[in-house]
């Protein structure tokens, strides 16, 4: 298929839906770390079928396909994406229904967790209190099993309703996904090609002035440890109970002397030293190359390789290791 072709294709289904289609999009203005090359093909859809059919006209094409939620938990390489981006905004939040002494709530991936845990929170549901100040969307955090403060989505996700862009469409309950700490069955290549679409919650019908005081209470915690500014929150995994003794990653990283070191405008937070901080014009390249130098140093000292949390998406020449 040429390239005209699939332009002129993806703009008939995306703009229909009131949504955009452009070509050359830096990726900078899609990611909470404001950094990122240029996508070949960017769109923004709004609801689950432009969705799929988008991502039909791109394996139609054979062109690479990947979806964005916020642009958070990820780092975009300096040379941009190849293929075609698609940014899903379909958000929409169904009336939550009693179920068997719980209350279910369906959502659609696109919907930014903070807020959906703010609103069943107002509405006296309990469970996604710890996820108000979590920066992403819903499909997101299937794929990385988002958690804060003692909670994670495993904890009240019931199953998720997913596509093939050449296949049939599938709910796959909870325990299929292989959820675990900050992966799921998507991080390990286990569901292939599928797109998530659609969650479903099991809540508990609490008091809603517990809830707002619940995430008050976090709020402040996070606002006395998390720094402000242009970041992709936590960028290593904290280590297995059995190595470093237990210690978390910000730990080892400021015991190395990082706190505060900077690679161009990229630069470890003097306030949380697993926060990497993009604090004017930083490049993929030197985010990437802090990240290096952070596992390096714990490594030598410590003997301890940290996992990334942040996941590298696009060319980032050079590589990362």
């Amino acid at each position: 298929m040429s390239a005209t072709r699939v332009l002129t294709q993806m703009r008939s289904i995306v703009e229909a839906g009131g949504g955009v289609v452009r070509e050359q999009e830096p990726m900078s203005r899609h990611t909470t770390f404001g950094v990122g090359g240029p996508a070949d093909v960017y769109a923004r859809v709004h609801d689950r079928e432009a969705l799929r059919r988008a991502a039909q006209v791109a394996a139609d094409a054979g062109l690479a396909r990947f979806i964005l939620g916020s642009g958070s938990n990820i780092l975009v390489g300096d040379g941009g994406i190849r293929g075609i981006v698609i940014e899903n905004k379909a958000n929409a939040v169904d009336e939550p229904e009693a179920a068997g002494g719980q209350v279910r709530l369906r959502a659609e991936a696109g919907a930014s967790f903070a807020r959906l845990a703010r609103s069943t929170a107002r509405a006296g549901l309990h469970g996604l209190e710890w996820a108000a100040g979590i920066p992403g969307t819903l499909g997101g955090a299937v794929v990385y099993n988002a958690g804060a403060y003692g909670g994670c989505l495993a904890d009240v996700l019931v199953s998720i309703d997913t596509f093939e862009p050449r296949g049939a469409a599938a709910r796959l309950d909870a325990a299929d996904l292989g959820l675990a700490y900050r992966s799921s069955a998507f991080t390990r290549g286990r569901l292939g090609d599928r797109v998530i679409t659609d969650l479903d919650f099991a809540l508990e019908a609490g008091d809603a002035d517990a809830a707002l005081a619940r995430i008050a209470t976090l709020e402040e915690r996070r606002k006395r440890s998390a720094p402000r500014g242009r970041n992709a929150g936590s960028v290593f995994k904290n280590p297995p109970a059995d190595a470093a003794g237990g210690r978390p990653a910000w730990w080892l990283i400021d015991q190395v002397g990082l706190r505060g070191h900077r690679i161009g405008d990229a630069q470890i937070s003097e306030k949380h030293t697993n926060y990497f901080l993009n604090t004017g014009a930083a490049r993929a390249a030197d985010v990437a190359a802090l990240m290096d130098l952070a596992r390096r140093r714990v490594h030598e000292q410590f003997g301890v390789e940290l996992q990334r949390e942040v996941t590298l998406v696009g060319d980032h020449e050079g590589g990362v290791a």
